[in-house]
């Protein structure tokens, strides 16, 4: 007997991606905060322990508190949406797996652009609070907002905004890399869920055709369990992180320099500063691999259990 071939998942509904992406980046990223806060001090060009060292390294939170849900949300909310409008597309849905990976790159590169509108202004916030110009998220803040007066509105909103430019460059070329690879592990999961009628951590799939008026389902039809999504999220992740972090250490240096300065200038410095070595644009890789790799289980395991609690609610209510 032939085992059918797996269709592309239906993107969950714009709620759902909206809690669910909201959640998943909350919990993501006030979880590995003290990571996050060592690998700025790592890549700051004032130095580990000048920048704080092993102290206050829950310093900034504040910021992440307030940026995480709403960045997460946006990611989430255009990325579903985009997949749906690709999949609909007669000439992507054509080329079939070809055609899956172009749709699940270009709504990486749309969802991390919506959500840079949330992130850039909080990491520059987070990142002068970790690196130790200044005390907490609220008084990094203060300090940019009292530039109001010698710069005007427009200088506040260019400071919050600083690095835009470097931090679009890292976040598209990283999920560009994360979100096909995520997916196609995910694609290779429901394979063989249907192959074997268990996913790999051995629960249990049942075809919807043998279901019942008051039976109970587990989540959507054929979807991974949220420990496989994690798992398949800490190794793309792992993959992106390593291989952007020279844009991650330019985007670091560039939000914490005392002056504005332009992303080649900022390579130049660097480069010239360490005897043309292009070790320091690896300052950081550690911390960065090991904190997104954890990152990606928590993210993207969040995110499917809460996809895959909301859904199996709905379809409850429809059995």
């Amino acid at each position: 007997m032939e085992t059918p071939l797996p269709q592309p998942q239906k993107p969950p509904p714009f709620q759902t991606a909206l809690l669910a992406g909201a959640l998943a980046g909350t919990t993501v990223d006030l979880s590995l905060f003290p990571l996050d806060t060592l690998k700025t001090r790592l890549q700051s060009s004032a130095g580990f322990f000048a920048s704080g060292g092993f102290r206050g390294i829950y310093r900034g939170v504040g910021s992440a508190v307030v940026g995480s849900a709403p960045g997460a949300a946006f990611f989430f909310c255009t990325y579903e949406s985009s997949k749906k409008f690709f999949q609909s597309n007669s000439w992507i849905s054509s080329q079939q797996k070809n055609g899956q990976v172009l749709s699940h790159m270009m709504s990486a590169s749309l969802g991390e652009i919506a959500a840079c509108a949330v992130r850039v202004p909080t990491e520059v916030v987070k990142q002068r609070a970790q690196a130790g110009q200044h005390g907490s998220s609220l008084s990094s803040l203060t300090a940019i907002l009292s530039q109001r007066s010698k710069v005007g509105l427009f200088g506040v909103w260019r400071e919050l905004y600083r690095g835009w430019g470097i931090t679009v460059m890292r976040e598209v070329p990283f999920t560009v890399l994360q979100f096909p690879l995520w997916e196609a592990l995910k694609a290779w999961g429901r394979e063989r869920r249907l192959r074997t009628g268990r996913g790999l951590f051995g629960d249990a799939y049942i075809p919807p055709s043998t279901l019942s008026k008051g039976d109970k389902i587990i989540g959507p039809q054929n979807e991974v369990s949220a420990a496989e999504s994690a798992l398949y999220g800490s190794l793309s992740g792992a993959v992106a992180a390593g291989v952007t972090t020279p844009l991650d250490v330019l985007k670091t240096r560039i939000m914490l320099s005392t002056q504005r300065e332009s992303m080649f200038t900022m390579i130049k410095t660097i480069y010239q500063a360490h005897g043309g070595s292009f070790r320091p644009f690896f300052a950081g890789i550690g911390p960065r691999v090991m904190w997104i790799s954890i990152g990606g289980a928590i993210f993207l395991g969040s995110y499917q259990w809460a996809v895959n609690t909301l859904e199996r609610k709905v379809n409850n209510k429809r059995l």
